[in-house]
């Protein structure tokens, strides 16, 4: 006679202990963080108008151009890289711009301001890819090229911006019901997902950061790579600086002071290893969005500008401490 089946219980059991042990909690954690600080001051804060529409959209606003600095530091961290120099060509490029439509119009100034990003890119890919300087010292000596020279040819005075247009498009107006500022990172976080985690060129990013051995060995020109993404990195810092400058109607070679930070730790925290060969748009997303938030809330709370760069700090840190290998 068959013995009935009998059903063994501990084996889903077994199978979801197995689970949760083997749960990588980092990749997962700028999004618990996000939903606790988002709470965090949501309690705290509901009298000063936290939760207020206006001030909701003004974290997305105030955060744009981070993001979309932070979506090219992504490429350059996950291909194990580093860029230091962002804030400083954004800063150039938006000088360089102001100049240009001054001088020619828009269209010519535009032109001019991803020239900037394009020729500081080119010299931070060829040092690092052709000469094998570190991109960290590359970087770095471009940083105070870059805002030395953008400080040298405006002899530290604002260059207005006059055309409407360029202000209305590039950050200070509305493009239909939708923030500009909001538009243009919106755009760059969809393209750099796309092309970061579904291209060829994304894959090879990944890889080169990986293991840069082992990717010459499949054929990937790993040199092009870095080459590339330093390149990108520049020319993206160029868009964000021509967005400062239309966003605040001039350019100044104050703007973009001290993004490379907030970009790093923003990509740092939405999960990219800081040792490269993994990386998420959407998470830099969110990571510069955390900054963000901290950032509004620290405001709202009344602490003044030195108690907040003691907690951008901490968030560096925080960031470097969640990017160690197991």
């Amino acid at each position: 006679m068959n013995q009935p089946a009998t059903i063994d219980s501990a084996t889903p059991r077994t199978g979801l202990a197995e689970a949760v042990k083997n749960w990588d909690w980092r990749r997962y954690v700028i999004y618990i963080g996000f939903v606790v600080v988002f709470a965090f001051f949501a309690i705290l804060l509901h009298d000063q108008g936290f939760l207020s529409p206006n001030n909701l959209l003004n974290i997305f606003r105030q955060t744009s151009t981070i993001t979309i600095i932070a979506v090219g530091m992504t490429y350059v961290i996950a291909a194990a890289q580093i860029d230091l120099s962002v804030g400083s060509t954004a800063g150039l490029a938006s000088v360089v711009t102001a100049m240009g439509i001054a001088a020619w119009g828009p269209v010519p100034g535009i032109l001019c301001g991803l020239a900037v990003g394009a020729v500081v890119g080119s010299i931070n890919g060829a040092l690092v890819s052709m000469l094998g300087i570190p991109s960290f010292l590359v970087t770095l000596g471009m940083l105070g090229i870059a805002v030395g020279t953008a400080q040298w040819i405006t002899a530290s005075a604002p260059i207005p911006i006059l055309d409407d247009t360029y202000n209305t498009i590039f950050g200070s107006g509305n493009i239909g019901p939708v923030p500009g500022l909001i538009l243009w990172s919106g755009v760059f976080v969809a393209v750099g997902a796309v092309v970061l985690a579904r291209t060829k060129f994304g894959r090879q990013v990944l890889a080169t950061g990986g293991n840069r051995t082992a990717a010459d060995f499949t054929g990937i020109n790993t040199k092009r790579i870095t080459f590339q993404v330093l390149l990108l990195s520049g020319l993206v810092a160029s868009v964000a600086g021509m967005l400062y400058a239309g966003r605040l109607q001039s350019g100044r070679f104050q703007w973009g002071t001290g993004d490379e930070l907030s970009a790093i730790a923003a990509v740092i925290l939405g999960g990219t290893s800081l040792f490269g060969g993994s990386g998420t748009v959407i998470g830099t997303l969110f990571g510069s969005l955390l900054i963000g938030l901290i950032n509004n809330g620290l405001i709202l709370a009344g602490l003044d500008s030195s108690q907040q760069q003691v907690v951008r700090g901490g968030i560096i840190i925080l960031a470097v401490a969640l990017a160690r290998k197991k």
